[in-house]
């Protein structure tokens, strides 16, 4: 498609999308009493207006049931997660048993790994991405600590080649090969949260198999916002975070995917709970835990389901759409958005370098722009004048165009505000 840097064209492009609708469907912050171009759903989403039901509805069954709504409350609470193996398993590529919702997301991440990294003493490395969400490179560190193994010899970095933003997959399958029989485990971010880089993660987890690794997936900034097949990719494990493309809510629930070939490992270990225990006898207080057979078998506790009432309303919402759609309209606004970005360089002083990969199949819905000639100032005009982006230092803005509640029109106003912040300075 040719595009067109106005205002009549973005509005005809709205005009033809079948998600536009659904932008009514959440709250939107206001500046100078104006709804904001919000750009951050890559950090927190924004809220959608039927969660506030399905909290209420657990408040309501709370308040007239009390204990009695584990059992009796329209959706009762002791099997309440239950709820989103169907459409969960849809939006992560899984089988509904290979799926589950529970804890947060590092905490999730390190609960799999005492599943998955099993040092010994010939097998015990760990291959990650350079730069890394700090969470993880803090969990990588603590748990090699734990195992009573030092960081420096364990934690191998795929690292950018000098001059490049981004990690090319022959450098991380060398990187594989390489370490060969000494490695443990493959985990990466599926996407990579400061250049919005997507992974092969396919290709990387067949390679992490090939020579005898466990390969898992920190989905953080994937779930909801790229095609994932982890079944059919035969991924071992993967966990993620439900706050920022599926919009549950500041730091709610993770959601965790387990493959199907490790249910019934019993050499398997794993950290144990009662909720976890099977459950037609979890009321038996047995002393001996006997797994559910499937992910929900990696439960611990009793699960907080006024945080999965707002996840439940936005699985819901992803039910009602479908991944396709979302991809759909995710690729037209990222290109339409990239192509504002230049546009408005043309016509400025400044130059805007887009370091996440131009092709399609290797970014979502983040665009990180490096502002050269600018600094801190713009961002904050950007924000001041109803701009809600992320900033990243050294002159790095985040920007997320997420399908579900941005406009095409949203794109040309950023365009138009971007330019004026920087020829009125």
């Amino acid at each position: 498609m040719i595009f067109e840097n106005t205002r009549a064209f973005a509005q005809q492009l709205d005009s033809q999308d079948s998600l536009h609708k659904y932008r009514d469907e959440f709250y939107f912050p206001k500046v100078n009493d104006k709804q904001v171009i919000y750009f951050t759903g890559n950090s927190l989403g924004l809220q959608p207006k039927r969660t506030k039901a399905y909290i209420d509805e657990i408040m309501d069954d709370w308040a007239n049931l009390a204990v009695e709504g584990h059992f009796y409350a329209e959706k009762p609470w002791w099997d309440y997660q239950e709820r989103f193996a169907n459409p969960l398993s849809t939006i992560v590529g899984a089988k509904p048993t290979e799926v589950t919702v529970m804890n947060t997301l590092t905490v999730n991440l390190h609960l799999l790994m005492v599943s998955f990294y099993r040092p010994t003493t010939s097998r015990f490395k760990i291959i990650c991405e350079e730069k890394a969400f700090p969470s993880d490179q803090y969990m990588f560190q603590s748990q090699v600590d734990f195992h009573g193994l030092k960081p420096e010899e364990v934690i191998v970095e795929v690292k950018r080649r000098d001059g490049e933003h981004n990690i090319r997959t022959e450098d991380v399958i060398a990187k594989i090969n390489e370490v060969g029989d000494e490695l443990a485990l493959v985990l990466i971010g599926g996407v990579n949260y400061y250049t919005g880089q997507v992974f092969d993660m396919e290709t990387i987890t067949a390679a992490g198999h090939k020579v005898g690794a466990y390969v898992g997936w920190d989905l953080a900034h994937a779930a909801g916002n790229v095609k994932l097949e982890l079944h059919n990719w035969n991924v071992d494990f993967a966990a993620w975070c439900s706050y920022k493309y599926m919009n549950s809510g500041p730091g709610n629930a993770s959601g965790c995917f387990v493959h199907e070939k490790h249910h019934n490992n019993p050499e398997l270990p794993r950290f144990a709970g009662w909720w976890g225990h099977n459950k037609e006898r979890r009321f038996k207080m047995e002393p001996n835990f006997d797994p559910i057979q499937g992910a929900d078998g990696w439960q611990i506790s009793n699960l907080p389901v006024l945080s999965l009432a707002p996840y439940l309303a936005s699985v819901e919402m992803f039910a009602e759409i479908g991944m396709e759609v979302l991809i759909e309209k995710r690729d037209r606004i990222t290109a339409y958005l990239a192509f504002i970005l230049g546009e408005i360089d043309k016509e400025v002083d400044s130059s805007f370098e887009i370091i996440t990969p131009l092709n399609p199949a290797e970014r979502a819905s983040q665009l990180s722009v490096f502002l050269h000639g600018e600094g801190r100032s713009l961002f904050d005009y950007l924000m001041k004048n109803g701009v809600i982006t992320d900033w990243r230092e050294p002159n790095v803005i985040r920007l997320a165009p997420v399908p579900l509640y941005c406009s095409f029109e949203d794109m040309y106003n950023f365009g138009q505000i971007l330019k004026r912040g920087i020829l009125e300075k």
